[in-house]
């Protein structure tokens, strides 16, 4: 995806949010605020999108997210439980009824057997309660894993979102 593309789903989702009222939090760590890049390139994106945390650091993590040292240390910064808990904290240190997670592995080093380059985990979650989390693994360079993974990020909040009630 180019970025062109990225931002025609972030103005797709962002028409939904402003059709409801509602705010957009993101917490990214490959991503490095792409998600949150894409979001802002909107005109209008303020009445959204409230708010971004670009946290690539495990203590950033923790210091502006809330999520615990036992989660990274238990499953890794690159983990459902990490990208859960980025969500969760981008909600509860927002004014946002939705936020999406992105942290992974972007390359081209620092992959693993069980992580290899292009793993990334994504967690979205809404004030109703609404929790999901998947991994994917994307094939490509840099750029392209982490292209990828912003429209991942932007296409899986479309798709969970609750029907708008006509």
């Amino acid at each position: 995806m180019d970025q062109a593309q990225v931002e025609t789903l972030a103005a797709a989702l962002g028409e939904q949010l402003l059709a409801r009222g509602e705010m957009l939090a993101t917490a990214e760590s490959c991503t490095g605020g792409w998600v949150a890049q894409c979001a802002t390139a909107i005109a209008g994106s303020s009445a959204w999108f409230e708010r971004g945390f670009v946290t690539y650091a495990n203590e950033a993590k923790q210091e502006m997210l809330g999520v615990s040292a036992a989660t990274i240390a238990s499953h890794g910064a690159v983990s459902e439980a990490t990208a859960l808990a980025m969500a969760e904290g981008a909600l509860a240190h927002s004014r946002a009824q939705w936020a999406v997670a992105v942290t992974g592995i972007a390359g081209p080093a620092g992959g693993s057997a069980a992580k290899p380059v292009g793993t990334v985990c994504f967690a979205w979650a809404g004030s109703d309660g609404m929790r999901a989390v998947a991994t994917r693994h994307f094939a490509g360079d840099r750029q392209q894993i982490r292209a990828a993974s912003v429209a991942c990020a932007l296409t899986g909040l479309l798709e969970r979102l609750p029907p708008l009630l006509a």
